[in-house]
C-alpha cells in the first residue's frame, strides 16, 4: 500500500491539526525552508518542536536549508521518522546522513527537478528514502513536472538492481491522476498538501491517491 504524507503549512491552525489526526494516512509532512535555499520562509525550529508534541501521527521534516547541521541538532526528536535534506546542499557530507541515522531517526535525501537522478545512485547505500521533488521547491499549488515520472522508472530500477529497499517518495503536484502515475512508475509514498487541505472530505480524497494500488 502507497504511504501518504499530508504536508502541512504554518497557515494550518491546530485545530486542522486535530482533525487531520483522525485520518487514515501516514505521515505528517513538514517543509522547513531558511529563505537561502528557497526563497520563502516558514516554519521555525520551535514551532516544528511544538507541532511534533500534538500530532498523532510520525513527521515526515523536509529540511530545505543550507545550513543542515544547525537545524539537525536543534530538532526534537519527538515524533520524527524521516529527516530529508537536499542533495543540492549537502556537498557530498556523508557525515550529515551518519549523523541523522545516529539519532535513531531514518535519513532521506531530496532531488530538485533540475537535477540528475542518477547523480545520486552513489548514495543509496547511504539513506532509507529518496525524495524526488516534481515542482521547484518552495511554493505550494504548482502542476507536476512529467519528466518526474522517469526519474522515478530510472531510480526504482537502480534500487531493484542492488536489492535495496530505498523508499521513493514524489512531492508536488500530487492529485488524483498524477498519483496513479507515480505509483506505476514505482513510487512507494506520496507528498500532498493542497489537494487534500482543500477537499471537501480530507479522507475521500486521501483515499483517491491509494486507490491506485
Amino acid at each position: 500500500m502507497t504511504k501518504i504524507s499530508i504536508s502541512i503549512l504554518t497557515k494550518n491552525d491546530n485545530n486542522t491539526i486535530e482533525e487531520l489526526n483522525k485520518l487514515d494516512f501516514d505521515y505528517f509532512h513538514i517543509d522547513v525552508m531558511d529563505g537561502y535555499f528557497v526563497k520563502e520562509t516558514n516554519f521555525p525550529v520551535s514551532k516544528i518542536n511544538q507541532i511534533s508534541n500534538i500530532v498523532k501521527k510520525p513527521l515526515d521534516v523536509h529540511l530545505m536549508v543550507t545550513d543542515i547541521d544547525s537545524y539537525i541538532d536543534n530538532l526534537s526528536l519527538s515524533n520524527i521518522e524521516y529527516i530529508t535534506i537536499h542533495y543540492e546542499a549537502f556537498n557530498g557530507n556523508i557525515e550529515l546522513l551518519k549523523k541523522i541515522k545516529k539519532k535513531g531517526i531514518k535519513c532521506g535525501l531530496s532531488v530538485k527537478p533540475i537535477t540528475s537522478i542518477k547523480e545520486t545512485f552513489y548514495l543509496l547505500d547511504n539513506i532509507d528514502l529518496i525524495l524526488i521533488m516534481s515542482v521547484e521547491p518552495g511554493y505550494g499549488g504548482q502542476k507536476f513536472i512529467p519528466s518526474s515520472l522517469e526519474k522515478i522508472k530510472e531510480l526504482k530500477e537502480e534500487i531493484n538492481r542492488r536489492n535495496l529497499t530505498t523508499i521513493i517518495s514524489v512531492d508536488g503536484g500530487i492529485n488524483e491522476d498524477t498519483a496513479k502515475l507515480c505509483i506505476e512508475s514505482g513510487a512507494d509514498m506520496l507528498v500532498t498538501g493542497s489537494y487534500v487541505i482543500k477537499a471537501d472530505n480530507y479522507q475521500n480524497a486521501i483515499n483517491s491517491l491509494r486507490n491506485h494500488n
